[in-house]
């Protein structure tokens, strides 16, 4: 997937950092013994926030590696739909 890394405003690589300091924020509410409701809430943002990276992801793949190789462009609409609806 060279084509991640070549993304040239970092979009993804900033979404990463961004779950990163969610998780390191759970890490420290639970170290601090923060409410255990804030600390579901939090976790429940994290999962969303991954869920949202991996069908970006996917969206990535399916458009540079199935969608320019290939004349069966509606398939990959239709594919990226329904995974993205899965994800959320």
């Amino acid at each position: 997937m060279a084509h991640i890394s070549s993304d040239p405003d970092k979009k993804i690589l900033a979404r990463v950092r961004r779950i990163r300091g969610q998780i390191e924020g759970i890490e420290r509410a639970i170290e601090g013994s923060s409410d255990c409701y804030a600390i579901l809430q939090q976790t429940a943002a994290v999962r969303g926030a991954l869920n949202g990276l991996v069908a970006e992801l996917i969206e990535g793949h399916v458009r540079h590696h199935v969608l320019e190789s290939s004349k069966n462009t509606r398939g990959a609409e239709e594919l990226i739909d329904i995974v993205r609806s899965f994800l959320r």
